[in-house]
């Protein structure tokens, strides 16, 4: 999974903000094998954390897991910001509160998606929520090429057997990519009305109020298992604080645009993960289908470069 939490520019984060140095073409190689490092090193975390995630569920189930994971990620950040309430209006606010929802039911169809079906799977569907956001935004005859190929990755996965795995874990897959789509666009939305990290704190709360009832709800007191609070906090660190501080460095070092390419790997990086920690093995014709998909949503991210340029 490419994290949630930080696979774009968070709301209030430095990177929200234009850098005329980020496309820069005198920028040192030195700064761009760097930057391609952080970004490799932190889509690598956010897998790795999805996995050991999984590695929890069957003591507290997915949504007490996610549940576990926001609510430390959300407590974390408000100690870090400590945003002030009085000083954003009621627009302001109801902006960072349909951030917060976009992100909480996110992660949780996320995680139900991974409970029923292979991270590989689970993130190439994922993925095409922002591809058919990036084609819709560009407006772009190439566009209907990358999305063509991306339908090509979903028939693959189809004939791959997608249905034998688990139809109820696509549906949610898909439910993940579709509020990913909205992620993005309020996250844009929040960076314009919030500084620094406070629109994402704020967000993180509501997601909290809207996991936390669904965990308590399924796991119960398993929650307070030392076992799972301790599985729970590497999750929160491995999927959302140290990804987010190697991308905002990754950020100062690479032009946007080959950030988002580099993003665009996270399907095969999740595809690693599940095979190295939780044993998940895939198809020739399934791994063809995630390169279909990583191959449009690269291209999509370049089209759309281009259509703003």
């Amino acid at each position: 999974m490419t994290d949630p939490l930080t696979k774009t520019p968070a709301a209030g984060s430095a990177s929200a903000a234009p850098d005329p140095t980020l496309d820069s073409p005198n920028r040192p190689a030195s700064g761009g094998v760097a930057g391609i490092a952080l970004v490799l090193g932190g889509a690598f975390s956010v897998q790795f954390g999805s996995a050991v995630a999984a590695l929890a569920f069957p003591l507290a189930g997915a949504l007490g897991v996610v549940a576990l994971r926001i609510s430390i990620a959300a407590v974390l950040l408000l100690a870090v910001c400590r945003p002030r309430l009085r000083d954003y209006s009621r627009a302001d606010l109801g902006v960072a509160a349909a951030f917060g929802l976009a992100l909480g039911g996110m992660n949780v169809f996320f995680y139900l998606a991974i409970e029923r079906i292979p991270m590989g799977l689970a993130v190439t569907l994922e993925v095409l929520g922002p591809l058919v956001l990036s084609v819709v935004i560009a407006r772009r005859a190439l566009s209907l090429l990358w999305a063509g190929l991306a339908l090509a990755g979903v028939f693959l996965l189809g004939r791959g057997g997608l249905e034998e795995i688990n139809l109820a874990g696509a549906a949610f897959a898909l439910c993940a990519a579709s509020m990913w789509a909205a992620y993005i666009v309020l996250s844009s939305k929040a960076g314009e009305r919030f500084p620094r990290l406070d629109g994402l704190a704020l967000a993180m709360v509501v997601s909290m109020l809207v996991s936390l009832p669904l965990g308590i709800g399924s796991a119960g007191t398993a929650l307070l298992d030392p076992v799972v609070l301790g599985l729970g906090a590497a999750v929160a660190i491995l999927s959302s604080g140290l990804p987010y501080a190697l991308e905002l460095l990754a950020l100062r070092r690479l032009p946007k645009s080959t950030f988002s390419i580099l993003m665009s790997l996270a399907p095969a990086i999740a595809a690693l993960a599940g095979f190295l920690v939780l044993g998940q093995t895939l198809t020739l014709l399934q791994c063809l289908a995630i390169g279909l998909v990583i191959v449009a949503s690269a291209g999509a991210v370049r089209t759309g470069r281009a259509a703003k340029s």
